[in-house]
């Protein structure tokens, strides 16, 4: 056998390694968020603050120790995808948007590129989706969709995009050739789409979490009295990507010491021996990246 031969059998076997590597980590994160409770003990472990403008932080997604966190400036009427390190150092900033189409998302990353839905700023909208090179910032448009997508998710295993509406009261389901094009872009939306059917939480921001299933965390708002100040209420939902409907939902009983909720904006979890570890990044402007841990027996 040639050195050459050797050579890519080792690189085939590094690769199945990560893809099982990856695909048991979202595993292990998806099984633990089915055993969240209201009574899980979320702890604070450390604080990141960001020492620059952030508007007003929309999705988040973490690979190895820098966040890619999408915004977007209503002043200006402009989105961006920030890259920020592990001590908050903005190290990039993609501006994005054409037009009316400013308004980033949720976000999710496969393992290859950053998925980014930009949308108008009002609900039944148009919105365009791109995939972002993580390394060199670049986004290339995907799709064109005639509403408002407030969050992306790539199914890796089925090779298929979902997409949540303004406040997530619909969903979407793009398919995807082997060349990463959309075979199904010029079929008209109100025949992609369902209803969802929970109610619980308005899903802000949207990872895929294997086997056909995606975590979203988001908030609700609630008035005791129609002129009464809002309370809102975080949570995290395990989706099941095939109907709809929520496998486990869980609600987030943590605020910042200014009272928000601290799934208002971006969220990324990731699973830790014992449980696992949040980001949350609730504050516009001057943002602070909060980090929790929770033990799950």
């Amino acid at each position: 056998m040639t050195i050459r031969r050797l050579a890519a059998l080792a690189a085939v076997g590094m690769a199945t390694a990560a893809s099982v590597s990856g695909f048991d980590d979202r595993t292990r994160l998806a099984d633990r968020v089915m055993l969240l409770t209201r009574t899980s003990p979320w702890k604070l472990v450390s604080s990141i603050p960001i020492p620059f403008a952030t508007f007003h932080p929309q999705g988040m997604v973490k690979i190895g120790d820098t966040f890619y966190v999408s915004s977007v400036d209503k002043a200006k009427g402009a989105g961006h995808l920030f890259k920020i390190d592990a001590g908050g150092k903005l190290l990039a900033d993609l501006p994005m948007g054409e037009g009316a189409i400013y308004h980033p998302g949720g976000i999710d990353y496969d393992g290859t590129s950053i998925w980014v839905p930009l949308a108008e700023y009002r609900p039944d909208s148009r919105a365009i989706v791109y995939r972002v090179d993580p390394g060199t910032m670049k986004a290339t448009e995907v799709l064109r969709v005639a509403d408002h997508i407030g969050a992306i998710v790539h199914n890796t295993d089925d090779g298929t995009l979902h997409g949540a509406s303004w406040g997530s009261r619909r969903f979407y389901r793009w398919t995807l050739d082997a060349g990463g094009r959309v075979t199904n872009a010029d079929t008209p939306p109100e025949k992609l789409r369902t209803l969802n059917t929970s109610h619980y939480l308005d899903y802000q921001d949207c990872k895929y979490a294997g086997a056909r299933r995606m975590v979203c965390t988001g908030v609700t708002e609630m008035r005791l009295r129609p002129d009464a100040p809002p309370f809102r209420l975080g949570g995290i939902d395990l989706v099941d990507l095939v109907d709809g409907r929520p496998l486990h939902q869980a609600p987030v009983l943590l605020w910042t010491p200014g009272g928000l909720d601290m799934t208002h904006n971006p969220v990324w979890l990731e699973a830790t021996p014992t449980g696992l570890r949040a980001y949350f990044m609730p504050e516009d402007d001057r943002s602070t990246i909060y980090v929790y841990e929770v033990t799950i027996p």
